[in-house]
């Protein structure tokens, strides 16, 4: 099992900024793809970025240029930097460690944009 703990959500003007952070603890694996998805209410939960163990990175086209994922493999760690950001950013993001056969999910960081 992995366990995934977020932190860094919280409530910010549009145009602002914020950090996600997210640590994983228990049967990792340096060859795991850490990601942040997000779900906004009555919507489904779709992918925000993500970093392979290799160092491939992969946004969605609507945080292209805004946010900046990175990570720490010996600290199995992983962050979203998140800039100008939109009320359309609105939303719960979740953490995601995932290898080949276990897919994992932390609780859930809530992101709110105000306008």
């Amino acid at each position: 099992q992995v366990q995934l703990v977020e932190s860094g959500g919280g409530l910010v003007q549009a145009g602002g900024s914020l950090r996600l952070s997210c640590a994983a603890s228990g049967s990792t694996s340096s060859f795991a793809t850490m990601g942040w998805y997000r779900q906004a209410p009555g919507t489904q939960r779709d992918l925000v970025a993500f970093i392979t163990s290799g160092g491939s990175i992969n946004y969605a086209d609507s945080v292209k240029g805004r946010f900046t994922i990175s990570r720490d493999i010996a600290k199995n760690t992983v962050t979203l930097q998140m800039n100008s950001l939109k009320p359309e950013d609105t939303a719960v993001y979740y953490c995601n460690y995932r290898l080949p056969l276990r897919n994992y999910w932390g609780q859930g960081t809530q992101v709110t944009v105000s306008s």
